[in-house]
């Protein structure tokens, strides 16, 4: 009983040490995120009430960034959240600066 919660709690410490694996290889001029992407999350930085599919846009993003909302018993909830969010935020902050005007 004692191994199946500690390989239930390595799993998810795994997947995100590949994912930083993955990650590490991509260039740091690559894009990673879509223009639609920057106009919903500049639209979502904004006091204008937010539509579905910028939430979906966001979501997108944070799935990018590593996150992944479909674990049922994720030990590491919210830390890998909030480390998505941030991520997402340097790309946008070096990214969408170009959206940043767009309404």
């Amino acid at each position: 009983m004692k191994m199946a919660l500690t390989n239930r709690s390595i799993l998810p410490a795994l997947g995100f040490l590949l994912a930083g694996c993955a990650t590490g290889g991509m260039q740091e001029s690559a894009t990673h995120l879509s223009p639609t992407e920057c106009r919903d999350l500049t639209a979502l930085r904004s006091n204008a009430s937010p539509t579905m599919k910028q939430h979906q846009s966001e979501l997108a993003a944070l799935r990018k960034a590593g996150y992944n909302p479909s674990l049922w018993d994720d030990p590491y909830y919210p830390e890998d959240l909030q480390a998505a969010q941030r991520l997402v935020d340097r790309w946008y902050q070096s990214e969408c600066q170009h959206a940043a005007g767009l309404d």
